[in-house]
Formats: C-alpha cells, sequence, structure tokens
C-alpha cells in the first residue's frame, strides 16, 4: 500500500508542480475578478509582458492586490466599491531594450542573436538590442563567443534598458586575450588579428590624434622604411600588398602629404582589424596584410558632435539622428595653408619637398635649387544608415580624399612649375538582414575610382610633360552566415572589376603613350568557425576560390586560424594562408610623378607583370598573467611573381626588367607590463629578407626592404585625465648600394654587389601627452606631440648619380623628419 501512495506521488508531483506554476498577469486578474466580485479597467499591452504565480486562494483582496505591485511595475487604484483602475508608470512607455556586455570585461557584445516567439534582432556595436513589442514570451540570447541565456521578458520590463552579462563559451580563452595590446583601445583576437578602436584610444609617443596607420607601425612586424604610411612594409613587404579597406571600400591613396600622416579622418573610424596572417577567406587581393576599417556605428547610439583643430589641418565630424531608426553621418578634413603656414608645416613641408643636400662624391661640394611649393588636401566622408523593420539595415557610404601640390622651381639654367594631384573617390551600398537567429545575409556593391596625374613645364627648354594613371575598381559581394551552437558557416560571392589606364605625352620632342586595361574576377567562398564545448580550442578554416577571367586561371587558397589554450596563462597560435593579387604598383622612372609619388598601379598580365601569389605561415605563443603580456610569433614568408619595378632599386637594376621573389624569415617578440595607471612594453622583430631575379646577376641579394633587426620602447602613464607617453625607435639602417667606380666613356656608374652596405642606424625619441575636461555637457581635449625629439639626423634612404655638367658622381641623401612639435585642441558637444 505504501508503495502505491509513493508511486500515486510521483505521478501527480508534475502535475501539482505545473498547477504552481506562473500564469500571465491578465488570467490572474480575470481570476480575482470572478472570485471578489470586482470589476478591473487596465491596457492589455501593459500586462502582456507579466507572469506571477498566483496568490494563495484564501488571502484577502488587498493583500492580493499588494502582491501584485509588489512583484510589477504597475499601480492599482480604487475608483468605486468593487471598481479598480490598473495603470503603468510613464517611464515604462519605451520597448524593451538592453545592453549585452561581457561578464568578464564588461565590453559591449556586438551581432548577438535576441530572439523571441519568432521575432530576432541583433546586438549592435555597443551591445544594444530593441525588441519591436512587448511579449509574455521568453527572451533568449545566443552568440557564438559566449554562453546562451534565456530569461523572462519582464526582467526588460523596466524605466532603463539594464546591463546583461553574458559568459564567455570560452572562458579560459578570453584570458589570454590582449584586451591591452599597446595602447588603450588596441586589443588581440584569439584569431591572431589586432583590432584597434579609436573610439577607447588611449595615447600612442609622437601622436596628438589616433593615426590608424601611425598606430599600426606599433605592432611588432610593421614599420615604414621610409617614415611614411604611403610604404607600410609588413613582414617585407610593399605598400600595395597591403589591401586597405574603408567600410567595404578599396583606398588606393593611404596618405595625406603624401604618406607622412594616414588619409582616414581620426575621428571618424571606430574599428579598425589588422591581419598580419591567417586572414579570413572573405578578404582577398593582397598578398601582405589586410587593413580593415569601418566608421559604423548603431543608428541608436550617442549622436554627438566634434570639431578639432591642430598645427596640420581642421577637421570635424559630426552624426545626426534623422528619426527613431535613421541617421546622417559626415566628416571633413583640410589643411588650412591657405591662410597660416604653421612651423610644423614647414617642417612637414620641407620633408616631403625637401631641397635635398647633393654631396659632391669626390668633392664634397654641396649645391642647392630653390623651390617654391603650394600644398594642401582634404577629405571628407559622408554615411547614411536606416533601420528597416525587426530584421534589415541599409547602409550607404561615401569618402573622399585629394592632395594637390604646386611646385615652382628656379636654377641657374631656368624655371620649371609643375603640379601634381593625387585623388581617390568611392561609394557603396550595403544591405543586411537577420533571418532568425541562426541564420544572417549581406549584400553590398562598391565603387573605388583613383586618379594620380602630374603636369610640369619648363619655361626655358618650352618643354611639357603630362603623366595620368587611373584606377576605378567596382564589385559586388554576397555573403550568407549560419550559426549553430558554439559554431558557425559562411559563405558568399565576390564579383570584382578593375580598369586601368596610365598616359605619358611630351611635347618636345612628340611622345605619347596609353594604355587601358580590364580585369575581371570570380570568387567562391566558404569558412567555417569552430569553439570547442570546454572553450579552450578555436579553429577558423576557409577556402577562396578565384576564377581571373582574363587569363581562364582558377586559383583556390586556403585559409587557417588556429588557437589552443594550454594553460590558464598560456595558448598556443597557429596561422597560414595563401593569397593573391592581380594589381601592383611599379616604379617606371624615380622622375615619374614629380619624384614625389613616382609608383604607378598597373594589372597583372601574365608577361612582364605576373600574378602575384604569396604562402605564409607562423606559429606563436602568448602568456598573460598578473598584467604581463608576452606575444613570440614565428613566420616564413614568400611571394613570388615580383617585378624589378615593383622595388625601387637605385642601382644597377634601376631600368631592368625582371621577374622573381622575395621570402622572410623572421621573428617578433612582444614584452609588456601594466600597472595602475602606468604600462610599458618593449618590442623586437628579427626579419632575414633576401630576393632573386633569375635575370640578374646575382640572382639573390638583400631585399631594399630588408630591416634586420627592430626595437621599439614605449612607456604610458595615466591619471584621471592626464596621459603622457614617451617612446624610443630603433633599426639597422636600410640597404643601399655603393659604387666601386665610374665609367667616363659611357658616363655610367659601377656599382658592387646590391645592397653590399647598410645605412646608419635610425633613431627617434617621440613624447606626446593629453588632457581633457568635462563642463556642461562638453567635452575639450588638449594635447600635444614632439616627433623626433633630440633631433637625430636620420637618413632613410641613399643613392648615386652624375652631374652632367661637371661629370662628377654626386651622393644623394634623403633625411628623416626632424624635430617636429604639433598641438592640437578637440571639441565634444
Amino acid at each position: 500500500m505504501t508503495v502505491r501512495k509513493l508511486l500515486l506521488w510521483l505521478i501527480l508531483l508534475p502535475v501539482c508542480c505545473f498547477a504552481q506554476s506562473d500564469q500571465p498577469l491578465k488570467q490572474l486578474f480575470e481570476d480575482l475578478a470572478a472570485r471578489h466580485h470586482v470589476r478591473f479597467s487596465y491596457i492589455d499591452e501593459e500586462l502582456v509582458v507579466y507572469r506571477l504565480e498566483p496568490p494563495a486562494k484564501e488571502m484577502p483582496l488587498e493583500e492580493k492586490l499588494d502582491y501584485i505591485t509588489r512583484h510589477t511595475r504597475l499601480m492599482i487604484k480604487q475608483v468605486t466599491q468593487g471598481y479598480y483602475m490598473v495603470y503603468n508608470d510613464k517611464r515604462m512607455d519605451k520597448p524593451l531594450c538592453g545592453y549585452l556586455i561581457d561578464a568578464q570585461t564588461g565590453k559591449p557584445i556586438e551581432n548577438a542573436a535576441v530572439s523571441t516567439q519568432g521575432v530576432t534582432v541583433s546586438s549592435d556595436a555597443q551591445g544594444y538590442f530593441e525588441l519591436p513589442e512587448l511579449t509574455p514570451h521568453d527572451i533568449q540570447i545566443k552568440h557564438l563567443s559566449y554562453q546562451g541565456r534565456v530569461f523572462r521578458a519582464q526582467a526588460l520590463y523596466r524605466t532603463d534598458c539594464p546591463q546583461i552579462a553574458l559568459n564567455a563559451v570560452a572562458e579560459v580563452l578570453q584570458e589570454v586575450v590582449a584586451e591591452r595590446y599597446l595602447a588603450t583601445g588596441i586589443s588581440k583576437e584569439p584569431s591572431g588579428s589586432v583590432v584597434v578602436r579609436p573610439g577607447k584610444f588611449g595615447i600612442l609617443p609622437g601622436l596628438t590624434d589616433p593615426d590608424i596607420l601611425q598606430a599600426m607601425q606599433q605592432v611588432p612586424g610593421i614599420g615604414s622604411i621610409d617614415e611614411t604610411v604611403s610604404n607600410i612594409n609588413v613582414r617585407g613587404g610593399t605598400h600595395d600588398q597591403n589591401l586597405f579597406l574603408w567600410n567595404g571600400i578599396r583606398v588606393f591613396q593611404t596618405g595625406h602629404f603624401f604618406g607622412l600622416m594616414s588619409a582616414f579622418n581620426p575621428l571618424l573610424a571606430t574599428k579598425i582589424t589588422l591581419s598580419k596572417n591567417g586572414s579570413s577567406a572573405f578578404f582577398g587581393e593582397s598578398v601582405s596584410s589586410l587593413v580593415d576599417v569601418s566608421s559604423h556605428t548603431s543608428v541608436r547610439d550617442s549622436c554627438y558632435h566634434v570639431i578639432g583643430v591642430d598645427m596640420l589641418n581642421a577637421n570635424f565630424y559630426s552624426k545626426i539622428r534623422l528619426s527613431k531608426n535613421a541617421t546622417l553621418l559626415g566628416s571633413g578634413r583640410r589643411t588650412f595653408t591657405d591662410i597660416f603656414t604653421s612651423p610644423t608645416f614647414r617642417r612637414y613641408q620641407d620633408r616631403v619637398f625637401q631641397q635635398t643636400p647633393v654631396t659632391d662624391w669626390a668633392q664634397a661640394q654641396t649645391a642647392r635649387l630653390d623651390v617654391d611649393t603650394d600644398f594642401y588636401f582634404f577629405d571628407f566622408s559622408l554615411q547614411y544608415h536606416q533601420v528597416i523593420g525587426d530584421r534589415h539595415e541599409l547602409i550607404v557610404d561615401g569618402i573622399g580624399i585629394e592632395n594637390s601640390v604646386i611646385i615652382e622651381e628656379a636654377a641657374l639654367t631656368g624655371e620649371k612649375e609643375s603640379d601634381l594631384k593625387q585623388r581617390n573617390f568611392g561609394g557603396s551600398i550595403q544591405w543586411k538582414t537577420n533571418w532568425d537567429a541562426r541564420h544572417q545575409s549581406e549584400i553590398q556593391a562598391h565603387v573605388s575610382w583613383y586618379d594620380l596625374h602630374a603636369d610640369s613645364e619648363d619655361f626655358t627648354a618650352g618643354q611639357m610633360t603630362w603623366q595620368r594613371n587611373r584606377v576605378t575598381n567596382g564589385g559586388l559581394r554576397l555573403r550568407h552566415t549560419y550559426l549553430f551552437g558554439n559554431h558557425s558557416v559562411g559563405a558568399g560571392y565576390q564579383f570584382d572589376a578593375i580598369e586601368l589606364e596610365n598616359a605619358d605625352a611630351v611635347n618636345e620632342p612628340s611622345f605619347s603613350r596609353q594604355d587601358k586595361q580590364f580585369a575581371a574576377t570570380h570568387v567562391g567562398v566558404v569558412e567555417g568557425t569552430f569553439a570547442s564545448d570546454s572553450g579552450k580550442r578555436l579553429l577558423n578554416v576557409g577556402l577562396r576560390g578565384n576564377y581571373f577571367e582574363k587569363f581562364g586561371l582558377l586559383r583556390i587558397e586556403p585559409r587557417l586560424a588556429f588557437t589552443q589554450v594550454l594553460s590558464s596563462k598560456v595558448k598556443l597560435e597557429v596561422l597560414a594562408e595563401q593569397k593573391s593579387q592581380s594589381l601592383s604598383q611599379v616604379i617606371d622612372r624615380q622622375q615619374d610623378f614629380l619624384g614625389i609619388e613616382k609608383r604607378r598601379w598597373v594589372l597583372a598580365n601574365q608577361t612582364n607583370v605576373p600574378l602575384q601569389k604569396s604562402t605564409q605561415a607562423s606559429l606563436g605563443l602568448t602568456y598573460q598573467y598578473n598584467r604581463w603580456l608576452v606575444t613570440l610569433d614565428n613566420f616564413y614568408k614568400r611571394v613570388s611573381g615580383i617585378t624589378a619595378h615593383s622595388q625601387g632599386f637605385r642601382n644597377q637594376f634601376e631600368y631592368t626588367d625582371a621577374l622573381g621573389e622575395y621570402r622572410v624569415l623572421g621573428s617578433e617578440l612582444l614584452v609588456q607590463k601594466s600597472f595602475k595607471r602606468f604600462y610599458s612594453w618593449i618590442s623586437y622583430s628579427y626579419n632575414h629578407n633576401r630576393c632573386s631575379f633569375d635575370a640578374l646577376a646575382p640572382e639573390e641579394f638583400r631585399s631594399n626592404f630588408d630591416l634586420t633587426h627592430a626595437v621599439a620602447w614605449a612607456g604610458t602613464y595615466e591619471w584621471k585625465r592626464l596621459r603622457v607617453a614617451i617612446g624610443t625607435k630603433w633599426h639597422t639602417g636600410a640597404p643601399f648600394t655603393a659604387p666601386q667606380s665610374m665609367d667616363a666613356s659611357a658616363n655610367t656608374i659601377v656599382y658592387d654587389r646590391p645592397n653590399n652596405q647598410n645605412l646608419g642606424d635610425y633613431f627617434q625619441v617621440n613624447v606626446s601627452a593629453s588632457h581633457r575636461w568635462d563642463w556642461r555637457g562638453m567635452r575639450l581635449v588638449a594635447s600635444g606631440s614632439v616627433l623626433n625629439v633630440l633631433d637625430h639626423q636620420n637618413v632613410l634612404a641613399r643613392f648615386y648619380r652624375i652631374n652632367t655638367a661637371n661629370g662628377a658622381l654626386e651622393q644623394v641623401d634623403v633625411l628623416g623628419l626632424g624635430a617636429t612639435v604639433n598641438a592640437g585642441l578637440k571639441v565634444y558637444f
């Protein structure tokens, strides 16, 4: 009998439990009205979000009503005997919303799927989400890198939008991700890429603003052999081998002042992703690095305005809310040299258009050329962002960049006037859809137009020259992503078309040439990301299939990024990739385009300009504990299909046509220590960079971009609203080819072995500081910096030439930037 009673109790237990479960609040009021013979007046929409466990039946009516008000935000007022009015707090007249944050770091979580009863929305860059209507159903949150969470809608039904913390799926993995990598706002992701967020940017030595391309040179393995952002060398590669994207638009002109500062407005960028290896299969057309710049923000982000000025330019940024679901963003920057020329501007001007000391190699004599320059630059951007319904987003972007210079030269032989313009304009339209918690799609159409042209007129000789290099790039990208558990799989199609024009003309003697080319590429992509349940293993693997229509060539390129947590402090990282590019830059003559921006874009033709191909693999370790961060990466990189004209030779190979490759074997070490208010880092890079050309003698020699050893150190102090940074850069001098003798009869220079010597070591000390004040909803930030504080004379390049007037052999040194002071002021409102 006892056993029967036990079995009956076990059978009825679920029923009893269900009977005591929550019920909709509207049903609860209907039950109270029937039991106590009263009436309630309410608005259904204000009750729909609530579910409550019914109070005890024997409880008096007043206690039941008090129970309801204590567990909801409703108010109940007795109007007459037996008649009650139920009404809501006016502050609750808002949608269900919240902010998703990382439980460990407090940082916002983007692209999480928030769903309830057939409705799905995604969190934006600030972690914000908003459901289109009130609901009584549970809310579910899913994200590839975080543990799922389910909670009642009632948790969001409050006067504000609460923060909701999610725990990372790979908590152990997160422990060894560098949240502060070199500076506040710079982090290293589990995939090995480095992410820079200028809005959270701290301070770096020598910079008053978060200049994107200057900041990325702080990362080990990335530098510039000539101090410019238009000649960035990533692991021994040339600048054109890096892919620069701005909101999906390809950018061909990356610098102002012909490379001394970034062409990207520092007030504008929201997120910059830098990949030296193991990049996503959705990116191609580069055999070196990927620099993906995004200025996209959420429609619901706060709108504000910024006006800034320093000793080089003035700029602004403005975000305007057009409606609840639409925003318009604009920015602009321009020099003001037509009004005022600052000492900083003159320093930059002398660096770009320097009156180069020309030294007689035998007699040590010096000659100079009087040069007057009129220079300006500007850039602008526009963005329209519209949220359509619950699932769709429309984003329209536009960008424009221009440099312009007029040069008047006066020498003993006569006068000459030249002008040079470099422009890059682009636009895109993008549509995103979150179909549900698992399916996401996007489509983007983009176009970019680049134009470099130079005119030169020699008044004495009556000679005029004209040169042009123009690139038009357009395409379409389709992508769909499927999320399941801790994994995701993406697939897509891309179409990319390039039209290129090169033209040169001279009036005396009469000469002209014009070359137009076109190339189209079809791309299929598949990529998967897989995380183990323990969170200790993350694998990203992809395949990119490129079909080059012009050559009838299909090339399959694998990508790999694998991380394995070895302990709570140590992570192993394996990256590998194969990539290709059909568009590259060459130097036909050092005097092209006034000798300032002498590189021109050319398309591969599989004869004298082949398709460039790269293979790269790296093995790295990351150690993080007690505010220490140590990263070590060892890599091998091989790039084939390069031309002698792409390497910028200033020796016996300057006018030689040859095809070859380069190979780099290197190591990169970073040691960083953070204290409460002070942190410091030191980095070391080793490169063994060799190039080989079958048609040259010798076939193999040091690359022009071989900086064998490079060391950088910096220390930063942050206290309340004050930030101070000091740092140094040192690297072995660039290689150059010394002459052996001069053949007077042939009027030629006899050179030694290619790149047989090094320039003196490069050394620079930089400092910067900033302070901010907040007052009545406004923010004022003052900053100052000094580049090359010690005014150390760095020789960036050396070449030789024969003076046609006296037949002497001359040595020409290109000097780096001297001590340069800059100061800036920004107002946020």
